[in-house]
């Protein structure tokens, strides 16, 4: 299943080679033109039947992430984040580390061991380790080095009603829907960016932008969901299953008012749930699009997700597959003149 083939597989920012190889494997017979940049982002091309504006899709391909810092002398790894992650979910969680996945999980002084102030207060990063076995530094450094690069070892798996379990559904999931995107045949030419370093900076999606040159640009990317016990209603960025969520403003973005209507009318017109994302935290890679060269017309569809940038996060099913469906009817919409820039 692609969903499974895409968050499974190792992503960290600038150390995306495996998810980028993945995706070239699902897409490389069904484009005209696919090559990979100086900074890593791959690009694959569709030239379509005719002339039109030139839509570019873009989603990220890496994952927040953690980086081996140093090895102390019994073989613990100490470690830094790459991206955003929250101290408080990486206890007693399994990760793999580098190329050759080296088992490990990260660990921290047992309660029984801590004093009572001490349990009063989140585990900080200085006090975990990830243990990967070892006895000794020189034996961890046989298979480990400082400078090398662990995800989390979560697998993908359906559960409950039209849920999915997984890692990194930001941003494979909007991967996963321009893949989908891509293997279908459209007359407007299209331009697919799987970015790169999105998690530490947007970093790779400006110039991606800038090279590729669209009239029009549409960000599919996994946010918030805030749908969980203790989040004031009114704070709820978006919840579970009521669809695909468009952008108003962000904390990079003040969306397209044209774009965004369109993108309602195209929603309203085809019978596609979808919702408005509340709140302006965040960013997201069309912060940097909708800044290239003389500006980009430019919007972002959203996959609402529960525990974003955890090593265990959910999406709904059937907010993904009305996403596949907007983001194709949004293209017919182009097809048909309705979106010019």
């Amino acid at each position: 299943m692609l969903l499974k083939k895409l968050t499974e597989a190792m992503g960290p920012s600038g150390y995306e080679d495996e998810i980028r190889q993945v995706i070239y494997e699902e897409i490389k017979d069904h484009v005209d033109r696919v090559y990979t940049d100086s900074m890593g982002n791959l690009i694959a091309e569709k030239d379509g039947t005719r002339q039109g504006p030139k839509v570019l899709l873009c989603a990220h391909m890496d994952e927040v992430s953690l980086m081996i810092s140093h090895i102390d002398s019994n073989g613990l790894l100490q470690f830094q984040h790459i991206g955003g992650i929250d101290d408080r979910v990486l206890i007693s969680k399994a990760v793999v580390i580098g190329e050759n996945k080296i088992p490990g999980v990260i660990g921290a002084k047992p309660i029984h061991h801590q004093s009572a102030d001490e349990r009063k207060k989140p585990i900080g990063l200085s006090q975990l380790r990830i243990d990967i076995g070892a006895t000794s530094r020189e034996d961890a450094l046989r298979v480990v080095q400082p400078g090398d690069v662990a995800v989390f070892a979560t697998t993908y798996e359906e559960i409950g009603h039209r849920r999915a379990k997984s890692k990194s559904f930001d941003d494979r999931v909007g991967c996963a829907v321009l893949v989908e995107t891509l293997k279908k045949s459209f007359d407007v030419p299209l331009v697919f960016g799987f970015a790169v370093q999105e998690e530490i900076g947007l970093r790779g999606a400006g110039p991606l932008a800038y090279r590729t040159d669209p009239d029009l640009a549409l960000v599919i990317e996994g946010t918030l969901a805030s749908d969980f016990p203790g989040t004031p209603a009114h704070g709820r960025v978006t919840e579970l299953g009521l669809g695909p969520a468009l952008s108003i403003i962000d904390g990079s973005t003040i969306h397209n008012r044209a774009f965004l209507q369109h993108m309602q009318q195209v929603a309203e017109s085809s019978g596609i749930p979808y919702q408005f994302r509340k709140g302006a935290a965040g960013g997201n890679d069309i912060g940097r699009i909708h800044l290239s060269r003389e500006g980009v017309m430019s919007g972002v569809i959203s996959v609402p997700t529960r525990y974003i940038h955890a090593p265990s996060q959910m999406i709904s099913l059937d907010d993904y597959e009305n996403t596949v469906k907007l983001v194709e009817m949004f293209l017919r919409s182009v097809e048909q003149g309705g979106l010019t820039r």
